[in-house]
């Protein structure tokens, strides 16, 4: 029977390197990024029929859309680095295009024409439904037995997906604050979540989509300007961010997220740490493995190991010493949250 099995986390935690490592096992099927593409959009109520799902996942991501247009893509957007058909300024890039379906082949337009066809007729049922379909689908089409779904910035959706998904295994794949928090400060994504994250602070809005003409028009130019179709990239490359507010991002979506996962219970939820991951990689890809219900080939312990980067930790320790003192300060609730909820 296939297994499905969702990896969160605060992103900048290996994550993307996971998928990678995932997407050549031979019996996983990897969906690198499907949350985030479709977002909360995604899992609406009720009863879809086939062609109303397929627009939740053809129709562009209007966030990913402005910052492609405005020169601040994520290096996670692989469509744009091998373009087909598709792009921004003309067609839009399709949600499940710009990450999803690369990362499982070479001819990504093919592929979605090739499922456009076959979802497009499938009956009515819920968007839980059709997702089984979909995973059904793309197992038998690549012969894999097993569904493991990857995204960043995904610690905040696990009620959603424990909801959807009620036999889903959760696997909380995170880094040590300090270290994740310099690297958010340096993602293009990270930058811009933590600005509009400034915005929804200073309106009380709940989501950016929410927002009323007068609560843009109340915005300081350098934050309202980020809700134009086209904004200058320097507001969020260029912007002076303070790294212990990164640190506080990490602590609070940490310390959210793991209430979240006490919910799930304890056979359907593992822990994998990214700095543990670097230590012994064969040991915890075994234990992955396991966890979502593959062999763990030797041939792919082996390729994984390989992938793995042990110098990519640490850039936290070289900072000053006052600077390093105070993002430690900043992520110390998450990582207590980490301690006491550490499965």
């Amino acid at each position: 029977m296939r297994t499905l099995t969702f990896v969160v986390g605060t992103g900048r935690s290996g994550s993307t390197a996971l998928s990678h490592i995932v997407n050549a096992h031979p019996d996983v099927l990897s969906l690198n990024e499907l949350l985030s593409s479709v977002q909360s959009r995604g899992f609406p109520q009720g009863i879809l029929g086939g062609g109303e799902f397929w627009r939740l996942l053809a129709d562009p991501n209007q966030l990913f859309e402005r910052m492609i247009r405005s020169g601040v893509p994520m290096p996670e957007f692989v469509y744009t680095r091998r373009p087909g058909r598709f792009a921004t300024e003309t067609t839009g890039i399709p949600a499940l295009s710009l990450m999803v379906l690369p990362h499982l082949t070479d001819d990504p337009d093919g592929l979605f024409d090739e499922l456009e066809k076959q979802v497009c007729r499938w009956p009515d049922r819920t968007a839980a439904g059709h997702y089984e379909a979909l995973f059904d689908l793309l197992c038998t089409r690549s012969g894999r037995t097993a569904v493991v779904e990857r995204s960043g910035y995904s610690l905040e959706r696990v009620p959603l997906l424990r909801g959807t998904f009620p036999q889903a295994r959760f696997v909380h794949l995170f880094r040590g604050g300090p270290d994740c928090a310099v690297s958010m400060s340096r993602h293009t994504g990270f930058r811009l979540i933590f600005l509009l994250r400034e915005i929804l602070a200073r309106t009380g809005a709940q989501r950016v989509e929410d927002l009323t003409e007068d609560q843009i028009r109340s915005l300081p130019p350098e934050l309202s300007e980020l809700l134009a179709e086209r904004f200058d990239s320097a507001l969020v490359l260029d912007s002076d961010l303070p790294l212990t507010g990164f640190g506080a991002l990490w602590s609070e979506l940490i310390t959210r997220g793991v209430d979240h996962l006490s919910e799930v219970p304890a056979p359907m939820r593992t822990t994998l740490a990214y700095e543990d991951l670097l230590d012994e990689p064969r040991k915890e890809l075994t234990r992955l493995a396991d966890f979502i219900g593959v062999e763990p080939l030797p041939q792919w312990l082996d390729a994984g190991s390989a992938r793995l980067d042990a110098g990519r930790r640490g850039a936290s320790r070289r900072l000053p010493t006052d600077e390093f003192t105070a993002l430690r300060e900043c992520c110390a609730p998450g990582a207590r949250a980490l301690e006491d909820g550490r499965m």
